[in-house]
């Protein structure tokens, strides 16, 4: 972690990959989730007139993603803004953004699996708490990993946001004083 001048470039760059990994992250994890249950878009999203479900959805986690990207990218750029005083450089911004980002992804695959848990556990529960749950239970089985993984991106993914900033700040604190330790060691030689 430098600390040297300031770096207006920074979030600006940040932000616009941040934006950017939102839309694929969207489209990856909805072109799993069209194909694994394209009956939950279809009840979900009312798209009972869509001839292409799967691909609607890919579209529509492109959308949302891009919106997440937005909304959490800058709420990450102004958090790294703040607690560095805009003195961090580009590749470690970018570094962090590819935790937070990567980390998201796991939240999406745990989602995945609470929600077939849920429903493999209280099937009857899980049909009368969401909307449009199929009778079958392998259906509900592959609805249950829909649902549950666009709430583990979504919820999970600003959870994983926060959690990374409160790193971010304590390191960055941490090198602070590590440097204030040694520039007082150099001066008092």
């Amino acid at each position: 972690m430098k600390t040297s001048a300031i770096r207006i470039a920074t979030p600006f760059v940040t932000l616009v990959v941040a934006i950017l990994a939102g839309g694929v992250l969207g489209a990856l994890t909805n072109f799993i989730n069209g194909r694994v249950s394209a009956l939950y878009f279809q009840n979900i999203m009312r798209w009972n007139d869509v001839s292409d479900i799967a691909r609607a959805a890919v579209a529509e986690g492109i959308f949302e993603g891009l919106i997440c990207g937005l909304v959490f990218g800058t709420i990450f750029v102004v958090a790294f803004s703040i607690i560095s005083r805009l003195r961090f450089g580009i590749a470690e911004a970018l570094s962090y953004l590819g935790f937070w980002i990567g980390s998201a992804f796991l939240a999406w695959c745990l989602g995945g699996v609470l929600g077939i848990l849920l429903a493999w556990v209280s099937p009857d529960s899980y049909r009368h708490a969401f909307i449009g749950v199929p009778q079958d239970f392998s259906s509900m089985l592959r609805y249950a990993w829909v649902g549950g993984s666009i709430w583990g991106v979504q919820f999970g993914g600003f959870a994983l946001l926060v959690l990374w900033i409160v790193v971010f700040a304590l390191r960055w604190k941490a090198n602070k004083s590590v440097q204030a330790t040694a520039t007082g060691a150099v001066a008092d030689l």
